[in-house]
């Protein structure tokens, strides 16, 4: 091939030696030249076709590198013509001798001829090169300019700028050689935020750029950087939340010139996280950390290291420590945190340490010094044994730093459990150096002078032998030799002997025949929190064995109720969950469960029901399947057994959150009988009553008529082929419509039902009489007694219960006498075991209307109760929430609920915990006739409470709690289910609340501070969501006024930029802002806050309500800012709505075609559909798109041709090619200000 090419070009170049010598004297006549081209193409051209096709490439590279060898300017300059009319008449393909060309290795700017030739026909031919073919000439033309170095001598710049005038003609709107969105992505590959492009192309790449911030733009959430989530509410591990782990940064679709706050790593929505009890899956999840995979995360680290410096900021300033107040708090959540991360390896002791010793070196923090160092103790005791001494020598330093007393410190007093913080250096010094004299190292550290009294008085306490459980002096043992066997066992088996009991000393328990060990009081919560972490597991795990031992040996000895006590406390912390409820749950039961031991199988049991909190739900539904399997041994069909069995099992399934009950059933979608029972249909009606409420407040079905495809379906059948069963038509009422299908049975006979109840519960005065002086002898607060044991025995001994038909017996004649064996029982009574029955009983009397009255007089008698349920605001929420209809005319017996339930606990909660004052004072004393209406101040006030309560303000509106013990994990998830409770129980309709809410910050209100006001938005997005349908659905009517009015629809209007007029953050801080950016913003908050249930009926309120009304070119632009930023949750959770959002956007957009003489804003309009194309529909909605672009005017034809794929809209010059969806590449990528180029058409 090669020889025969050679021959044909080596012809036309061949001139006479005497030409050569005498250059310019000699002239071809224009006729000459195109003689030789002529012929040398005809000669060519046969070649050419005799050729494969396979080698055509091979061929033109050949031609590229023929001419670039050449040294005679005439000769190179001949040969490009050749190549340009060979392209013009069609002999060769532009794009293969455009590509041959740039990407030729000889084509260097130096050869500045060479350079200016090849992009001068570059520019004549590459309108016939395919849009896909045109980027990739662009991202190698811009990687050739690159080599340009910065200075250059002026003379040559002339020749180089041919490349820029390609760049433009690739860049040039109205050419439309290829997407924007193509060039810009290839731009901004090679030019991120922040890079400036090479001088060669001046400012015309940054300003093609800038064209797209609008695109960016309508793909932003407003004031996306100041939403925070109520961490542990249903919203908060949806994908909203993800960061990236290492930069922490939004994971940003496509690479757009976002505003410069999107590409800040979001260190604030991070620490606001880290911050909340019970965060630590949330973290997890939004940095996508998984335990099984042991990486570190420098950024989480960082945090926890800023987070602990702040605890020592706030240690300066506050007075006292041990009074249950927030830093107190801070402290103890901070050990948890840390000790969870750095277990899991997410986070590094020894890079720690030196990172605090950084940020605390000069700034005389030492207040908090005892509280850091006891922090640190926690991690140091548990893991210095398995860990390299040099990873913990850090510590000294930072000691050195906050301990710079010459004097010895003296011993605190040891009477007050702050003593444990002061003692933690000491303690570390111990493990230090116990663990330098076990691997025998040189690194002996000798005892600091400071420290010399601590040290000793530990020592001595040590000598002695008979240690008192009246001060902290076990506890400080415990945690400095808990590395140590010699030392740790005596005070340890102090400790473990109080709660265990001696054999010798035996006590009864309720019932017959029923002894325990005689040790009754429990360890004090004080005292646990007291000990390390790993003096702490070092007890849990001799109690679990313990039992595990008595479990084996059926001992006829119950427990000593101390034990379970304590047992029960230790299984509140966070940070000995592996041995902790892990070990509860997976080893212990079904050990004993092996063992056949049913007393301490029943003990377990009432444990979870009565002492557990913050269970985390997979260990709940765990729970439940091990009860389930349990129920089906005959051996456990023993009276009292399978009453505890049941009565959990009841407890396990009315409590699970609404937000649980999907994740956690959809994994056992494979075998759904593992959750469900096969014999009980009173337990799988409760299943499908707690399956309606959850899909009902989390919206699961809004949007959607069939039950089809959904992980209900199974759960349902499942139970229907167990225990087949009818329901009431005023139950079946109440359902979210998909689950109607269930069948009903009826008659007059339910009211009957309801009467009968109501007498069964009252008419005997025992029952009423057991529950008041219930209510009256006890406290809710188990883990402040330690004296519950004795008021358990004196209450069971007033009222025996008995539970193995004793009563019948005795009434026979002549009379039976029975002893039947009693299992132990530690906590529960008839009262206890009501209470989950008494929520049911509720709910169907509430579904009832001609019962109410029934239902008023039984919260009259029985209500009390509901101060020993562990949710009861949970449970007045969700019944409000699920029942909103029904209740939404009887405002009465709403106040009368609210009032039963939150009245129940007056005595045991602070003031303030829940209502708000305005509510107590106006709302519960409001005459029937004459209902409270409240104003704009209250909604202001409410939503405040919460806003404060988020921003951590101290002291927060609500009273300081142990959340530990608390209902809710953390004071925002607390505030936000106490204010909806408020909300929903007003005498107002929910759209008149729902309204006012969006008034808060629509409306101007002198409560609301300007400058925090996204805080505000954010804090109504959480509320207005978490409320049932009516009182968010208002929403869409404030953004269809805001579409129709004056600012959207005539263009005389606002004669600035849209995209001026929908920044809210730049219309807010130059106080410009207009009533169309605010709506958009809260709208943003209000849907980032949202479930996908709720977002599911954006589509339909776009076809049906928002696609008739929009008309102009502002409107549209509104509508596409105000729904393109959640079409990537759609993507992931909805497809569906996704596909039909994508189809409305292009409806829009045909009438806003239709009805604008002419378009502006052509170009963003356009680009924002190339990334909603390339970034999430690729071709689901081509065909329905292709028939609306072949209608739209023809400038946005040519815009939109790459979408279509339709030939005949092509200009002629370009041969298009089937467009497969490749998309651009996607690295999330950087932004500044606007400006944009509108293109009259």
């Amino acid at each position: 091939m090669e020889t025969q090419l050679q021959s044909i070009f080596e012809e036309v170049v061949k001139t006479e030696v005497i030409e050569e010598a005498f250059p310019g004297m000699f002239m071809d006549t224009p006729e000459d030249e195109r003689t030789k081209l002529i012929s040398c193409l005809s000669a060519f051209r046969q070649f050419w076709s005799s050729l494969s096709q396979d080698s055509h490439e091979q061929c033109v590279q050949w031609i590229v590198r023929f001419i670039h060898s050449q040294h005679s300017p005439k000769r190179i300059s001949f040969l490009y013509d050749c190549l340009a009319m060979a392209v013009e008449t069609g002999l060769l393909p532009p794009r293969m001798v455009c590509e041959s060309l740039i990407n030729s290795d000889t084509l260097e700017w130096e050869r500045t001829q060479l350079w200016a030739l090849t992009f001068k026909l570059v520019r004549k031919i590459i309108g016939g090169v395919d849009y896909k073919g045109v980027r990739d000439l662009l991202k190698v033309i811009l990687e050739k300019i690159l080599t340009i170095p910065n200075t250059v001598s002026s003379a040559v710049v002339q020749q180089l700028l041919a490349a820029r005038e390609v760049v433009a003609y690739i860049l040039e709107r109205n050419a439309c050689l290829l997407p924007a969105y193509f060039a810009v992505t290839e731009i901004r590959k090679l030019y991120p935020e922040g890079k400036l492009p090479h001088w060669l192309l001046g400012n015309l790449v940054s300003d093609f750029v800038d064209t797209f911030r609008p695109t960016a733009r309508i793909n932003s959430i407003c004031g996306r950087c100041s939403l925070l989530p109520v961490v542990n509410n249903s919203g908060a591990m949806c994908n909203s939340w993800k960061l990236d782990p290492t930069t922490l940064r939004f994971p940003l679709k496509g690479l757009l010139p976002y505003d410069k706050d999107l590409f800040e790593p979001q260190t604030a929505l991070l620490r606001y996280v880290l911050e909340q009890p019970y965060s630590r899956d949330m973290v997890c999840n939004m940095l996508g950390l998984n335990k099984q995979h042991k990486q570190r995360c420098p950024v989480l680290e960082d945090q926890l290291v800023d987070l602990v410096v702040y605890a020592m900021e706030r240690s300066e300033t506050e007075e006292k420590f041990d009074d249950g107040g927030t830093s107190q708090l801070l402290w103890q959540h901070l050990s948890s945190q840390l000790i969870f991360f750095v277990l899991f390896q997410f986070a590094s002791f020894p890079h720690m340490v030196l990172s605090l010793h950084q940020k605390l070196a000069g700034r005389g923090l030492i207040k908090g010094r005892d509280h850091l160092m006891w922090v640190l103790l926690q991690f140091i005791s548990g893991s210095i044994q398995k860990n390299a001494l040099a990873d913990f020598l850090p510590v000294m330093k930072l000691f050195d730093l906050l301990y710079p007393e010459k004097e010895c410190i003296p011993v605190p007093d040891i009477n007050k459990p702050q003593s444990t913080h002061a003692f933690a250096m000491t303690c570390i010094w111990i493990h230090l150096n116990r663990k330098a004299h076990s691997d025998n190292s040189k690194l002996q550290i000798p005892i600091p002078h400071s420290l010399k009294l601590h040290h000793e008085f530990l020592q001595q306490s040590l000598r002695n032998k008979s240690l008192q459980m009246n001060d902290y002096k076990i506890a400080l043992l415990c945690n400095a030799y808990s590395t140590n066997s010699e030392c740790f066992t005596l005070p340890m088996g102090v400790l473990v002997e109080t709660i265990y009991g001696n054999g010798n000393v035996r006590i009864p328990l309720p019932g017959t025949n029923c002894m325990a060990s005689g040790s009754i009081t429990p360890l004090p919560m004080n005292l646990l929190d007291s000990l390390t972490v790993h003096a702490k597991m070092s007890l849990i795990h001799s109690i679990a064995t313990r039992v595990i031992k008595l479990a084996h040996a059926k001992s006829s000895l119950a427990l000593a109720p101390a034990l379970v006590e304590t047992y029960s406390r230790l299984l509140v912390y966070m940070e000995i969950e592996s041995l902790g409820i892990k070990g509860f749950i997976s080893q212990l039961l079904p050990t004993v469960f092996k063992s056949h031991a049913w007393g301490i199988l029943h003990t377990l049991l009432e444990m979870f029901s009565y002492r557990m909190h913050h269970i985390q739900p997979h260990y709940r539904v765990q729970l439940l399947s091990h009860l389930h399997s349990l129920a089906a041994v005959p051996q456990t069909n023993q009276n009292q057994l399978h009453l505890c069995v049941e009565s959990t099992a009841l407890r396990l399934i009315t409590a699970l959150g609404s937000s649980e009950v999907q994740p956690q059933f959809t994994r056992f979608l494979s075998d759904p009988k593992t959750v469900l029972s096969a014999e009980s249909e009173e337990l799988n009606r409760a299943l499908i009553l707690t399956l309606a409420r959850a899909t009902h407040v989390t919206d699961f079905f809004t949007g959607s008529d069939s039950i089809q495809g959904t992980w209900c379906k199974d759960i349902l059948q499942t139970i229907m082929s167990f225990t087949p069963h009818n329901w009431a038509s005023h139950t079946l009422d109440c359902f979210p419509a998909p689950l109607q299908a269930m069948r009903s049975h009826e008659g007059n006979e339910a009211q009957v039902c309801y009467f009968i109840i109501q007498l069964l519960l009252l008419k005997p005065n025992d029952f009423r009489n057991r529950v008041s002086d219930f209510v009256k002898e006890n406290s809710p607060e188990h883990w402040l007694q330690n004296d519950w044991h004795t008021k358990h025995m004196s209450y069971h001994k007033k009222y025996p219960e008995k539970l193995y038909f004793e009563g019948l017996a005795e009434q026979v004649n002549p009379p039976v006498q029975i002893q039947p064996q009693y299992l132990p029982i530690y906590f529960g009574n008839v009262c206890l075991r009501f209470l989950p029955v008494f929520d049911i009983v509720i709910h169907r009397f509430l579904e009832l209307l001609p019962v109410s009255k029934s239902l008023e007089t039984l919260l009259d008698h029985l209500g009390g109760l509901y101060k020993f349920h562990d949710r009861p605001v949970t449970y007045l929420y969700n019944t409000l929430h699920y029942y909103e209809l029904q209740l939404r005319e009887r405002p009465n017996l709403k106040r009368k609920l609210v009032h039963a339930i939150i009245g129940s606990l007056k005595d045991n909660r602070p003031l303030g915990w829940c209502l708000s004052d305005t509510y107590l004072k106006c709302a519960m004393n409001a005459r029937e006739e004459n209902p409270w209406v409240p104003d704009d101040a209250y909604y202001c006030k409410l939503i405040g409470r919460l806003v404060d309560t988020m921003a951590g303000k101290s002291p927060g509106p609500f009273p300081n709690c142990d959340w530990r013990f608390n209902e809710f994990p953390n004071p925002a998830a607390h505030a936000l289910h106490v204010t909806c409770v408020e909300l929903m129980a007003l005498a107002v309709p929910g759209k008149d609340v729902g309204n006012a809410l969006l008034d808060v910050v629509l409306k101007s209100q002198p409560l609301v501070p300007r400058e925090n006001i996204t805080a505000w938005m954010n804090a109504i997005g959480l509320i207005i969501t978490a409320l049932p349908e009516p009182y968010w659905i208002v929403l869409h009517d404030r953004i269809v006024s805001v579409i129709n009015s004056p600012s959207l629809t005539s263009e005389t209007e606002w004669v600035g930029y849209p995209f001026q007029l929908f920044d809210f953050t730049a219309c807010h801080q130059s106080y410009s802002e207009m009533s169309c950016s605010y709506t958009l913003a809260l709208a943003h908050a209000v849907w980032h806050h949202s479930s996908i249930g709720q977002l599911s009926l954006i589509p339909k309120f776009l076809t049906e309500v928002l696609i008739p009304i929009v008309q102009t070119e502002f409107q549209l632009l509104y509508v596409y800012h105000l729904v393109g930023p959640f079409l990537q949750r759609f993507q992931q959770e909805r497809t569906r709505c996704m596909i039909e959002i994508g189809v409305a956007f292009y409806e829009m957009l045909l009438n806003a075609d239709r009805y604008s003489t002419h378009l502006s804003y052509m170009d963003p309009i356009c680009d924002f559909l190339y990334h909603m194309k390339y970034m999430f529909t690729g071709d689901s909605v081509k065909d329905q798109v292709e028939k609306i672009i072949c209608n739209l005017r023809p400038a946005l034809k040519l815009r939109l041709r790459f979408i279509t794929h339709i030939s005949k809209l092509e200009p002629a010059a370009v041969p298009q090619q089937a467009l497969s969806n490749g998309s651009p590449a996607q690295q999330p990528s950087q932004v500044p200000v606007n400006v944009a180029l509108p293109v009259t058409q």
